[in-house]
């Protein structure tokens, strides 16, 4: 159905005759969103790791990230189709590339935060670089590593919105249906529930950061 400028902003009937594919293109658009978080954390994290225990891999790790972070999404895909096609991972491996600067950078905040008197006690009672790592380390850099999570999630959430220039199912599908017929229902909807994804992501990881780091929360009531 076309729109036409008499349209309400919000069309109840549509949204109750579409409910399935709102349903559908919402759990794909968190899909999505979920399976970029992952493997972008599966390669920050050693990547991080890597960067903190040299200082001449961080800045050239750095570097080729934030490279990468300037260069426009649709241009990425446009560089990948010839070689992966009008597929997930077309949208995939930029999505993940925009989440590694973050990301690495929170983590090796994350592990410059651990007090040295605290590695040097984990020396002392005799822990391996890597039972250090895993069992004292990481743990005291959660809540800088979530932090970054946090905001990575929110910036995805809104970038995997542009896959769908390139037929991945997602919320943009209806932003660009809304556009394309003039129909203001589905691109509110679209806009709405991206909108209250990304908020609902901020503030549950910054809930989960301020969970993992108790003592913030002292000093400040002190």
């Amino acid at each position: 159905m076309e729109g036409n400028p008499q349209d309400p902003w919000i069309r109840w009937d549509w949204v109750r005759d579409h409910t399935d594919v709102i349903s559908e293109r919402l759990i794909a658009h968190l899909q999505l969103t979920g399976i970029t978080l992952a493997i972008g954390l599966a390669i920050a994290l050693p990547l991080g790791v890597a960067c903190f225990r040299s200082r001449r891999v961080y800045p050239v790790v750095l570097g080729v990230a934030g490279v990468i972070y300037t260069i426009p999404s649709l241009a990425l895909f446009a560089m990948l189709i010839p070689f992966t096609g009008l597929s997930r991972t077309t949208s995939i491996i930029p999505l993940v590339s925009y989440t590694l600067l973050i990301l690495v950078r929170n983590v090796v905040a994350g592990l410059q935060s651990v007090p040295d008197e605290v590695r040097e006690s984990a020396t002392g009672m005799g822990f391996s670089s890597t039972r250090q790592l895993v069992r004292i380390e990481l743990p005291l850099a959660l809540p800088a590593i979530i932090a970054g999570i946090r905001i990575t999630s929110v910036t995805t959430i809104g970038l995997v919105t542009i896959t769908s220039l390139i037929g991945e199912d997602s919320l943009g599908l209806m932003i660009l249906d809304g556009l394309y017929r003039d129909f203001r229902t589905p691109l509110v909807v679209g806009t709405l529930l991206i909108v209250t994804l990304s908020v609902v992501a901020d503030v549950g990881f910054l809930g989960l950061e301020r969970a993992l780091s108790p003592w913030a929360r002292s000093r400040r009531a002190v």
